[in-house]
Formats: structure tokens, C-alpha cells, sequence
């Protein structure tokens, strides 16, 4: 089993507080955080974003493996995955999780489409995300 990580430090109440995330790979150091970097969009990170950005580049890699595995060659993915925190009861909840990507590559575009649905709901953090989870492709 591969293992990774990351780490969050907090400081303070809920609005006034402040925080720092980092990886254990230094790819983030005390990158920033808090209440106003994810409600009132202050710079610096939030939990949303960053499960985007892992959800993105694991899709991206599970997709890039199809392709290659399918025979389609010179592959360019750009993804985004776009998070949705809901009000829910008290308190909040991530329900939804949308990929928006553009392939190209040399090979069939039915392929490439094909090997798209697989990796939106196959790769790993789609695996883990208890969301609904869904896509906009582009093929060019």
C-alpha cells in the first residue's frame, strides 16, 4: 500500500482562526487558510479547492493510462474538477464534484470518449468522493 499525506494546523475560533496546510512532499508549505479563504474568497487555499485540484490531476493520470493503454498517442488533458459545498442542516456538505476536460490525441474519438466515462467514475479520488460526480468532455 502506497501511503501520503498531508497536514492542516489551526489556530483560533471558526471566524477570527487562521490555519496552514502543508504535504508531506513540500509540494504546499504552510499555504494559508480560513475562514475568509473559503467563504468570502481571500487569497489563499480552501478544502474545496485542493480536493479539485487532486480530483483533476488523478483523473487526468487514470484517463492518460486508458489512452496509452487504447494505442491513442500525442495525448494533451486539461481538467478541472469543480467542487460544490452545500449548506446542509447546521452545517455543510460536498455533494458534487464536476470535471471539465479537453483531450486531444491521436486515435478514435469514440475511444477517447470511452476511456473518459471510465476514468470519471474509476479513478481514485472519484472512487473516494462521495458525490455525485460528473463531466463536460471535449474531444478536440
Amino acid at each position: 500500500m502506497i501511503v501520503k499525506s498531508g497536514s492542516a494546523r489551526w489556530e483560533g475560533g471558526l471566524k477570527d482562526g487562521k490555519g496552514a496546510v502543508s504535504t508531506k512532499s513540500g509540494a504546499l508549505s504552510d499555504q494559508p487558510y480560513g475562514f475568509n479563504t473559503r467563504f468570502e474568497g481571500l487569497p489563499g487555499t480552501n478544502p474545496e479547492e485542493l480536493i479539485g485540484a487532486a480530483h483533476a490531476a488523478c483523473f487526468s493520470m487514470a484517463l492518460a493510462m486508458m489512452l496509452q493503454e487504447e494505442g491513442v498517442g500525442n495525448v494533451r488533458i486539461e481538467t478541472t474538477s469543480e467542487i460544490g459545498l452545500d449548506k446542509e442542516g447546521d452545517g455543510f456538505a460536498i455533494k458534487t464534484a464536476h470535471l471539465n476536460t479537453r483531450v486531444s490525441g491521436d486515435g478514435d474519438r469514440a475511444v477517447i470518449e470511452d476511456c473518459a466515462r471510465k476514468a470519471e467514475k474509476g479513478c481514485p479520488v472519484s472512487k473516494l468522493l462521495n458525490a455525485e460526480i460528473t463531466m463536460d468532455l471535449t474531444v478536440a
